[in-house]
């Protein structure tokens, strides 16, 4: 591998908010605002190191199992977030699109995404993917419906399926996937994607995955040698 080569599309599981809450004796809601904070700051520093696409595990379909009143908390404070940062995304030409269900989203949810979709839709520069009631499983499985119907349709040749086209976003495969807090395992995270992808564990929790510790990380990254099966 080059040295100082960048990767086209990171993609972050970012956890451990809760934990640095607690260990801090702090609801866990500030670990979750601390993580927003961190995710602004430290998303614009990766979009200026070239990172093309960033995608983001903000909230997973079983996350839905939670306390209703954290559950509630994390909607506000998405809508909040993208409310008060969306002029720095167009600013800076980024597009933010969405994956995930819509099933069991909020309306207010459902309209706060259609629209920082719409307001940063001609961004050029980079593609921040927030993955909200996101499973990677449950991707798939739409994706297979989706194609089920347009061939009883007519639409497809079964030959010819761009099988990206059918996810909830067609973006390019994931090139680094980094999780915070210590835990090592994907989660049904974008499971399609990450077919070839490195994978980076730190122990640090994501309100304090900084710049620098995201510069530790792409590091290691280019010590490896990516081979692709070959």
């Amino acid at each position: 591998m080059k040295e100082n080569e960048v990767p086209n599309h990171v993609a972050i599981i970012m956890d451990g908010n809760r934990r640095w809450a607690k260990e801090r004796g702090k609801n866990p809601s500030l670990g979750h605002l601390e993580g927003s904070k961190t995710l602004e700051k430290t998303g614009m520093h990766i979009f200026k190191t070239g990172v093309k696409v960033l995608s983001v595990f903000a909230f997973s379909t079983e996350n839905f199992k939670r306390s209703e009143e954290e559950v509630t908390y994390l909607m506000d404070l998405l809508i909040k977030s993208f409310k008060s940062t969306y002029q720095k995304f167009v600013d800076n030409g980024i597009k933010v699109v969405v994956s995930g269900s819509r099933d069991n989203l909020r309306s207010d949810v459902i309209k706060t995404i259609d629209d920082i979709e719409e307001k940063t839709k001609n961004g050029k520069n980079g593609i921040l993917n927030v993955c909200l009631n996101y499973g990677g499983q449950r991707e798939i499985e739409d994706a297979c419906k989706k194609i089920a119907m347009d061939y009883k349709e007519g639409k497809v040749d079964l030959d010819k399926i761009d099988f990206n086209h059918y996810l909830y976003n067609d973006l390019p495969p994931i090139d680094f996937l980094i999780r915070t807090s210590g835990e090592e395992r994907i989660s049904n995270f974008m499971l399609y994607q990450l077919a070839y992808s490195e994978l980076y564990f730190t122990n640090v929790y994501f309100p304090d995955f900084t710049e620098k510790e995201y510069d530790l990380a792409i590091s290691e990254y280019n010590k490896r040698k990516r081979r692709f099966g070959g």
